[in-house]
């Protein structure tokens, strides 16, 4: 799909990446507009981690372009790109297993603040007002994502399930453009999911983000999405509106190894 280019905050180009002679991503293009959910969906194997690796800067694809909100993304370093906008989960959640929900997410604020090394050695005014301002969001923001209540407890003692909001809430409390979700779906149960469908909707209105996710779960995928880019071996095979990109052809074979009738 295309869109007029002030609508467009990613746009990805020809992207490929190789490990030796495996190819990873094969010339894949599209475009993700601002305020948007896009899905990201296709078999084991067809890419879709490594196209999120490209986004985060964890791989350097071989040729192609990502330009984010008119920036080269390629040009960033890794460790720029939560200060750039762009915040990301993963499949294995990635949290402090002793560390308390409240201080796994202020972590995630570390990118905004202003405070240099000098000024946190001798806790000058400065650092505790902004440490004062950095608990009141994350207060905030635990209390849209309902985890008010398990704010002190550590999160080895939560479900796999809430322990997947706390992750999201620390992406969330770097004030993102764009929140890159991998499997957010992954080890839920049919409740889960369908709270997580609503949660994912939310998270868009309120924080006036867009959401790019990959993701199994079909039915998720397409209940909850503006667009669909499918992908398999590499290469994009369909990217259009869910119920477009359903019915195609090449994505029916992909999954069902048929032909639609």
């Amino acid at each position: 799909m295309s869109f007029p280019p002030s609508d467009v905050l990613l746009r990805v180009s020809d992207l490929s990446v190789r490990f030796g002679g495996i190819v990873a991503l094969d010339g894949i293009s599209f475009e993700v507009r601002r305020g948007q959910i896009c899905g990201v969906i296709g078999p084991n194997g067809a890419g879709k981690t490594t196209l999120f690796n490209c986004l985060s800067r964890l791989y350097t694809p071989a040729a192609g372009s990502i330009a984010f909100d008119g920036v080269d993304l390629l040009s960033q370093p890794q460790h720029a790109i939560a200060a750039a906008g762009i915040g990301r989960t993963f499949q294995n959640v990635a949290l402090f297993p002793a560390m308390t929900v409240r201080e796994n997410v202020m972590v995630g604020r570390h990118c905004r603040t202003g405070t240099g090394y000098l000024a946190n050695a001798f806790r000058l005014p400065s650092v505790r007002r902004e440490e004062a301002q950095v608990r009141e969001s994350t207060d905030r923001l635990l209390a849209l994502l309902q985890l008010g209540e398990v704010a002190e407890t550590p999160v080895k003692h939560l479900s796999f399930g809430t322990r997947k909001r706390v992750e999201m809430a620390r992406a969330l409390v770097a004030d993102p453009k764009l929140l890159l979700l991998d499997e957010p779906a992954a080890g839920l149960n049919h409740e889960e999911v369908d709270a997580l469908r609503q949660l994912i909707m939310d998270v868009r209105d309120r924080f006036q983000v867009t959401v790019l996710l990959v993701e199994h779960h079909l039915n998720l995928v397409m209940r909850v999405s503006d667009q669909v880019v499918a992908m398999n071996f590499g290469r994009k095979i369909a990217d259009g509106p869910p119920a477009q990109v359903q019915a195609d052809a090449e994505v029916v074979r992909a999954y069902l190894g048929t032909e639609t009738a």
